[in-house]
């Protein structure tokens, strides 16, 4: 069993001692630091696969998150989703890197199911729970062909959810989704420089 300061030290934001690299790499693939459609569009599918009213494309640097595809619900009907939150947020694109799971799953490298974010004593104290009232969270790395981690395809919602396996194939398959556009992409926009290095 855990003793309260283990809990409280994983309460924090994980070390990252890959974020520097990362960064460089998604400079490298020009992707992370900007709106993209396509990746908006996955993120909309994904929401209409699992349910949640939020999904993400997300590129973590040394300090942000970026949310490069991002699908949240319309802002007049977003006051209704986010009835649990102490405060209005405002949906964007950006967000400190200590906030919500994703850096949990870069650091991890595997996918992270939180069908109620309050039933984990390291995840339930994290700012996003009172700020944006979210309860659950699912989120899968994307991974690429060296083994670095660029960042995370994530649901979240603000209700519990049973994610279950056919949530955590759900996300996992998106995230190779994503992954396969990016190796697309930089397939064809330089074709000396393979993704794999």
């Amino acid at each position: 069993m855990s003793s309260p300061e283990n809990e409280f030290r994983l309460t924090i934001t994980p070390d990252d001692p890959g974020a520097t690299e990362r960064a460089k790499r998604l400079r490298d693939l020009g992707i992370g630091n900007l709106p993209d459609p396509e990746f908006d569009s996955l993120a909309k599918e994904l929401t209409e696969l699992t349910g949640a009213p939020y999904a993400m494309v997300n590129f973590i640097d040394e300090e942000h998150q970026y949310f490069a595809g991002l699908a949240a619900p319309a802002p007049d009907t977003a006051s209704q989703a986010i009835a649990g939150a102490s405060e209005a947020p405002e949906v964007g694109r950006e967000m400190d890197r200590d906030h919500g799971y994703c850096p949990h799953v870069v650091v991890r490298g595997k996918a992270l199911v939180l069908g109620d974010v309050c039933d984990y004593p390291r995840f339930a104290g994290n700012p996003v729970v009172d700020k944006i009232g979210i309860r659950s969270y699912l989120g899968a790395p994307l991974i690429d062909d060296d083994g670095n981690t660029l960042g995370t395809v994530c649901v979240v919602d603000t209700e519990t959810h049973d994610w279950g396996r056919p949530g955590l194939e759900i996300i996992k398959g998106m995230a190779a989704k994503v992954m396969d556009r990016i190796r697309e992409r930089n397939a064809a926009e330089r074709p000396d420089d393979p993704l794999q290095g």
